[in-house]
């Protein structure tokens, strides 16, 4: 997926200076506040979070505004290196299920056949289906998708939350204790591992482990 400039400029992001929560909001005014902090002379390591992963986002601060913000609305580039192509570049080009001409009736828009391996109880299985083989497999696919949706967003907020708790956290009391309970999806033992740490780490530490939701940008009172 290639983002447009607004999306790399407006990702969510979230710094701290030490425990202390400096801003949370757009990358591009993220990024900013951490330049003028680290002129002004923070005496505290800066990181930078990517609220959708929990992992810090290094930032190049050198020369002027317009130069930071320049360098963020350019896209990441690819790791330099010979690039090993996936099992879906190596394969031939899409085919419709059918490989005899197509006639008249209803196309089939967008089916593509790939090999499915299945143990010999699996295909008896699905040939006692209605609708054939390749309709129940599509029928369990989309059911898996409605109904994992989600449990697969509480596993990316659990992970989100446990980066950013291994990046800022790993040495507060607790922490072991804390990991176990966020993994364990028990809020009430991971309140009460964090209720010792900084109010600001305890914070974002609940609210990415929340999952996805709208957050005001939230500068530092000094």
């Amino acid at each position: 997926m290639v983002l447009n400039v607004s999306d790399l400029l407006s990702k969510p992001c979230t710094a701290f200076d030490g425990h202390y929560l400096l801003l949370s909001g757009p990358l591009v005014e993220v990024a900013l506040a951490v330049k003028a902090a680290t002129e002004n002379g923070s005496s505290h390591a800066i990181l930078v979070f990517d609220d959708a992963t929990g992992r810090v986002i290094d930032l190049d601060l050198r020369g002027s505004k317009v130069d930071v913000v320049e360098r963020l609305s350019q896209p990441p580039r690819s790791p330099v290196g010979r690039h090993r192509p996936s099992a879906d570049e190596t394969s031939e080009p899409a085919q419709d299920e059918s490989s005899g001409p197509r006639g008249r009736g209803r196309p089939k828009l967008g089916v593509v056949a790939r090999e499915v391996t299945l143990l010999p109880r699996h295909w008896e299985w699905l040939a006692t289906q209605p609708g054939g083989a390749s309709a129940v497999l599509r029928r369990l696919v989309d059911d898996a998708r409605r109904n994992g949706g989600a449990r697969q967003q509480k596993r990316v907020a659990q992970e989100a939350a446990y980066q950013f708790m291994l990046a800022i956290a790993g040495d507060l009391p607790g922490y072991e204790e804390a990991t176990r309970s966020l993994f364990a999806d028990d809020r009430a033992k991971l309140e009460q591992w964090i209720a010792d740490w900084p109010h600001d780490v305890q914070s974002h530490v609940l609210r990415l482990a929340s999952g996805p939701q709208d957050h005001p940008t939230s500068p530092r009172a000094e």
